[in-house]
């Protein structure tokens, strides 16, 4: 009697345990629909990664990018840095990360920084950030903080070389 008492109680306990498990899951998000949105790629450690602007803290790129604006997003300190080179690029220049999905620090949101050349430097394809603070170190590069902040998670890894 003790041992049918106890077994009972276990399976008791397995259906509760299921039941349990089985809601506290997802909240209610609603039902997913496929839209299609603009991605975009980025460099990391020279591989392509493949992200997604959301929102940003300019008016005038919220505009321009057709993404929502956000004044909030420009008191969150501490983000990694998204790269951007204005003017003169090397050929197939994309942006360039300081973190990725995976890496300690990584977080969708970017702080933006905007990377020129110097007068008579010839540009060079960028695909690590690293590579940014050794051309400012010979001083073929210059670095301004934009003072805005992107919401732009990483989709997708690309494959390390």
């Amino acid at each position: 009697m003790r041992r049918i008492v106890l077994v009972g109680l276990v399976l008791f306990a397995a259906t509760v345990a299921v039941a349990a498990a089985s809601t506290g899951g997802l909240p209610n998000i609603g039902k997913p629909s496929m839209k299609t949105q603009p991605v975009y790629r980025g460099y990391y450690d020279h591989h392509i990664d493949t992200y997604l602007i959301t929102d940003v803290s300019s008016k005038a790129q919220a505009t321009a990018m057709h993404v929502n604006y956000s004044a909030e997003l420009k008191a969150v300190k501490g983000l990694p840095e998204q790269y951007f080179v204005r003017g003169r690029a090397a050929k197939g220049q994309l942006t360039i990360f300081g973190s990725e999905p995976g890496e300690k620090d990584y977080n969708p949101l970017w702080e933006e920084v905007w990377l020129t050349w110097k007068k008579g430097v010839k540009p060079v394809l960028i695909g690590q950030d690293d590579q940014i603070d050794s051309l400012e170190k010979k001083g073929k590069l210059t670095e301004k903080d934009a003072h805005i902040v992107l919401n732009a998670p990483i989709l997708k890894v690309g494959k390390s070389g």
